[in-house]
């Protein structure tokens, strides 16, 4: 179990979210000032063609792709601003005409992306979760747990927290911190800020949501108090996107801490992410420099987290939209043999029987351009010596500017410095190395086919023995020892059980909740699955590593894989 450290600010009244929300309209309209004045700079000074870009595009995207959650008013909003903006065009006066324009569309956009936090729906969604989360992680029929969902201390026997826990907590006294996950599930945001909350001890943390969530009404109720800032990825155009960036920016020069989800969306195909959105990311730097620049010296810290779970409960429809993404024509959907009863009885058994972990763990601490941190927030170069980051704001004018070729270099480099730590930090877990070797076993196999023709095989042909895979399982085991000790990746204590062991550790946890079995053993002692694209997908999560490129995949005398029936 890993320990539950105490609030580091006791009151909520305090906590640097809160305080922003007492003051959100005084935030917006500083939001709108700035926001404005790079606008100006970028597009003035009549905004003409900046307007009609941003009407243009907004019309084709409520014609093309309209939400349940947009504004009702929405497509007479825009009709009517295009109008205006098209007659504005012949006044003598146009240019003060279309700023007052494009200072009501920037209102708009920055109410709606403004998050806000209420201190009696954080205490109700803390007990909700609680019980929520004692419900599914613990055992409904166990004979040692006579309370049938759970208590508390056993829900968090099941957080399992690694890395730099208290360097993170050290650093907010210092600074501000963004902490930057991986991202799987549409459960991410609550899971993390909910364990963060309960087992480190960190104040609420404000986090960019995706507008869909929003559609859900309860969703959205909770979402809107709970520090959330909403952000719509159909809006391209260059007003919405500087609102954006500009609520960031502010957020995180006002001391809130922030967490960001730098993939930019869930990872479709299960793997950890290796390529980052960083518009974002950017806004970090871009809010490090302002401070320098008005003289505060207040650092800016990121902390990449890496979660892991055994299951993600939209693994099916998550990989379908990536193999159909990507294999176009080649892609073929195969239809769910089970049935929808079978398949609702099994989840349901599937809760009541089984029990998960959910581990993050939490990388080195590091500043805006990727350099590590000690535990007093002092940036430290390759050689362990302490640094001085506001230099690198410096040009050669020796003057404290911005430059915004500059900044994109550093964000670039940052992000790559995040995808780094996502790697070295992965933690290992039983359910992912066994799908992913028993997935490589069926591939290498069937060399000749492509991904595709692989998930389309017959599952029921497809098998792997047993003796054969535990040889397989103890040759990737010696590998991943020597990466541990390279400190190339972390492993679960479970790595380390028998390659028999693990086998059925892998098993029994790999996708647990999904009505098919990703894997399981047949009553002649062969491993199958039930799905293939799932076992695909959590494979996945072993990518990057090239692990298969060390094992030994054919022994002389075994059988063929594919078995007539």
């Amino acid at each position: 179990m890993s320990e539950r450290k105490p609030h580091i600010i006791s009151k909520v009244s305090d906590w640097p979210i809160y305080k922003l929300s007492q003051n959100r309209y005084e935030f917006i309209q500083n939001v709108n000032e700035e926001v404005l004045h790079r606008l100006s700079d970028n597009h003035g000074p009549d905004f003409e063609s900046l307007l009609e870009k941003t009407a243009y595009l907004e019309k084709i995207r409520i014609k093309t792709n309209a939400w349940k959650v947009d504004p009702r008013d929405e497509k007479k909003y825009w009709n009517g601003l295009a109008q205006s903006i098209k007659s504005n065009s012949l006044a003598e006066d146009k240019e003060i005409l279309n700023k007052e324009i494009l200072k009501r569309i920037i209102n708009r956009y920055s109410e709606e992306i403004t998050g806000n936090f209420k201190i009696g729906t954080y205490r109700f969604a803390v007990s909700f979760l609680t019980k929520l989360f004692r419900r599914i992680l613990n055992t409904f029929w166990s004979t040692k747990n006579r309370f049938y969902w759970g208590t508390k201390r056993q829900l968090y026997d099941r957080l399992e927290l690694d890395g730099y826990i208290e360097e993170m907590r050290t650093l907010f006294s210092k600074g501000t911190v963004v902490v930057v996950p991986t991202h799987f599930s549409n459960l991410d945001s609550v899971m993390m800020g909910y364990i963060l909350d309960r087992m480190t001890g960190l104040p609420s943390f404000a986090y960019a949501a995706g507008l869909n969530l929003f559609d859900s009404e309860i969703l959205a109720f909770f979402m809107n108090r709970l520090g959330a800032y909403r952000v719509d990825r159909r809006k391209k155009n260059p007003v919405y996107l500087e609102c954006l960036k500009g609520v960031t920016r502010l957020y995180l020069q006002n001391g809130v801490n922030n967490i960001f989800f730098p993939g930019g969306t869930r990872s479709r195909q299960g793997s950890i992410e290796k390529k980052l959105k960083l518009g974002l990311l950017g806004s970090v730097v871009e809010a490090q420099r302002a401070n320098f620049q008005k003289g505060d010296n207040t650092k800016i810290f990121i902390v990449p987290v890496v979660a892991g779970y055994p299951f993600v409960l939209e693994a099916k429809s998550l990989i379908n939209q990536f193999l159909r993404n990507s294999g176009k024509e080649k892609y073929i959907h195969s239809r769910d043999e089970l049935s929808i009863l079978k398949k609702t009885i099994r989840f349901f058994k599937k809760i009541m029987n089984n029990s998960s972990k959910i581990h993050l763990t939490i990388g080195e601490p590091m500043d805006v351009m990727g350099n590590l941190v000690d535990k007093d927030g002092n940036s430290l170069d390759t050689n362990g010596e302490t640094i001085d980051i506001k230099d690198y704001f410096i040009g050669r004018s020796k003057v404290l500017s911005e430059n915004a070729q500059r900044e994109s270099v550093y964000t670039k480099i940052l992000g790559e410095k995040i995808l780094e730590s996502f790697m070295r930090n992965n933690l290992v877990l039983a359910p992912h190395l066994i799908a992913y070797l028993a997935f490589q076993y069926i591939a290498h196999e069937k060399k000749k086919l492509s991904i595709f023709n692989i998930l389309s095989l017959n599952r029921k042909e497809v098998y792997i023995p047993l003796e054969e895979f535990k040889r397989v399982v103890a040759e990737a085991q010696n590998v991943l020892f020597s990466w541990e000790e390279e400190k190339v990746l972390k492993l679960d204590k479970a790595i380390h059980l028998s390659p028999e062991e693990l086998i059925m550790e892998g098993i029994n946890t790999v996708g647990i909740f999904h009505p098919q079995k990703t894997l399981y053993m047949d009553k002649h002692g062969n491993i199958k699955s039930e799905d293939l694209k799932l076992l695909y997908y959590y494979h996945n999560r072993m990518r990057g590593y090239d692990l298969q490129e060390f094992i030994q995949w054919k022994s002389p005398n075994e059988s063929p894989i594919l078995q007539e029936v």
